[in-house]
């Protein structure tokens, strides 16, 4: 217990003691905390029921420093490390969730589409309490994502805690290779396109323009208003939702990136043509919506180039750099947070829709939108407001 309490120490005196005089005079040091932590350091090594080795008590010692700083900022072994740089290219199956850790847990950001988690009902907001029957209690992310992997084919148990259940909901799933599915294109009424963006990639932008040139040519070039749905889509690049959001506006800023080091100031501007030549734009975002969706949200909205339909987004922008230690091992820290053109702080707070709408699914489907769009109240509330406008326009 002692050793898994050591986690939780805020080890600032580790990294003092070995890097403070390259980079701060001595009066900076906290000797008094580097005291405290040998002190506790030599009892652990004296009296512990068991021998514990330096490089672990060392390791468990910056796991705890790095994982108290936000949910986002991880220390990473040189095993978890290589895991990062293989990605997805390794063979191994999973279940289809972007997660964060809130409160000592996993934390669901959103199901990916078409996977394991969202065919089987995961969402949002919900907390994974417990994968092949372990405890994920203060357990960090890397470890949580080890036991959900595994061979493609194979099973996995989770324990859900969900709002509004009483009790948890368990869930078998079989692993898969996960896939993005990148974008997905309909036309509702013969002239509303629609483009759910599933996660923002090196090729999105492209992929984006490419989808809604198609989507006018599909209309005879009569297309009305165009609906950018980002609900549960977790993020990505930023360069592409810089991209994204630099296809619909003409000039201005588009987000800016603000940190503690010079080189994590960044700002991003507009230089482009609308490629709806001014033509309506709804936004679709939820509780699922984080990071690049939350910037072409915020920017889009604060240009008042699109209306925003849905529920409040997840309230996650923040940027992380990885950097590489001398044994092979990563430092992932957070080094900077994104701000809306109107200087909105995103973090924590996310993006409040314009029109807020809480997701549900209608008893009678709209026989005039295709299937299963014609049950999701949200996509008709918009067009069903399209056409009000639409119509006094004319």
């Amino acid at each position: 217990m002692l050793i898994k309490n050591l986690k939780n120490i805020t080890f600032i005196l580790l990294i003092a003691s070995i890097s403070m005089p390259l980079y701060a005079d001595d009066n900076d040091v906290p000797t008094e905390k580097i005291q405290q932590f040998v002190d506790v350091y030599k009892k652990i090594k004296d009296q512990y029921v068991d021998d514990v080795d330096d490089s672990t008590l060392f390791n468990y010692a910056i796991e705890g420093m790095v994982s108290k700083l936000d949910p986002y900022s991880d220390y990473l072994s040189k095993d978890d490390f290589s895991e990062l740089k293989i990605g997805t290219t390794g063979r191994f199956g999973g279940i289809g969730i972007e997660i964060t850790m809130e409160d000592g847990f996993v934390k669901i950001i959103t199901p990916i589409d078409e996977t394991p988690a969202q065919k089987a009902g995961l969402k949002a907001g919900d907390l994974v309490i417990e994968v092949q029957e372990v405890s994920l209690k203060d357990k960090s992310l890397n470890d949580a994502v080890k036991l959900m992997r595994g061979e493609p084919g194979t099973k996995v148990k989770v324990k859900i805690l969900r709002k509004k259940e009483k009790e948890p909901l368990d869930f078998e799933l079989t692993r898969q290779i996960i896939v993005s599915k990148g974008i997905k294109t309909k036309i509702f009424n013969s002239t509303i396109g629609y483009l759910r963006l599933s996660s923002f990639q090196s090729n999105s932008t492209s992929n984006v323009r490419n989808a809604i040139y198609d989507l006018r040519k599909k209309t005879g070039n009569k297309m009305t208003a165009l609906i950018l749905d980002l609900r549960n889509n977790p993020g990505g690049v930023l360069g592409a939702a810089v991209g994204v959001s630099d296809l619909f506006l003409q000039s201005g800023k588009i987000v800016y990136t603000k940190g503690r080091t010079n080189n994590s100031d960044l700002e991003y501007f507009a230089n482009s043509e609308d490629i709806l030549e001014g033509l309506p734009l709804y936004v679709l975002i939820n509780g699922g919506s984080a990071s690049a969706s939350e910037i072409v949200a915020g920017a889009l909205q604060d240009h008042k180039r699109a209306k925003i339909y849905g529920e409040t987004s997840f309230g996650k922008a923040s940027v992380q750099s990885i950097q590489e230690m001398f044994d092979g091992s990563a430092l992932k820290l957070t080094t900077a947070r994104y701000y809306t053109p109107n200087d909105r702080h995103i973090h924590g707070n996310g993006i409040k829709p314009d029109v807020n709408i809480e997701f549900e699914e209608i008893e009678k489907p709209i026989l005039s939108i295709p299937d299963p769009y014609n049950k999701d109240n949200q996509i008709i509330s918009i067009i069903e407001d399209h056409r009000n406008t639409y119509s006094k326009a004319k």
